[in-house]
């Protein structure tokens, strides 16, 4: 089963936010979802992002690929280069 990380819309018209979640990558974009590890708010200013580090280095140590747009956000958060020298701690 391919894992993706990726952003599930809700919220409404016009008025976006979204839920950071880990998905079978062959499910709907708002469809069902494995487990959810945070959310993002683009509307506000500044922008709100609250990520769950844990789960998300968890996640990328099984395997999940994160979609671009959570790649961006995890860089921003320090998430993915956490998870580069865990990764190379490992070696």
């Amino acid at each position: 089963m391919a894992v993706k990380i990726r952003l599930k819309r809700m919220g409404s018209k016009r008025n976006p936010f979204y839920r950071i979640v880990v998905a079978d990558s062959r499910s709907p974009r708002d469809g069902r979802q494995i487990e959810q590890i945070g959310t993002y708010n683009p509307v506000v200013s500044p922008v709100e992002v609250k990520i769950d580090e844990e789960k998300a280095l968890k996640w990328l140590g099984n395997g999940a690929k994160p979609s671009d747009t959570v790649r961006n956000l995890f860089s921003t958060e320090g998430i993915m280069q956490k998870f580069h020298e865990q990764k190379n701690q490992a070696k």
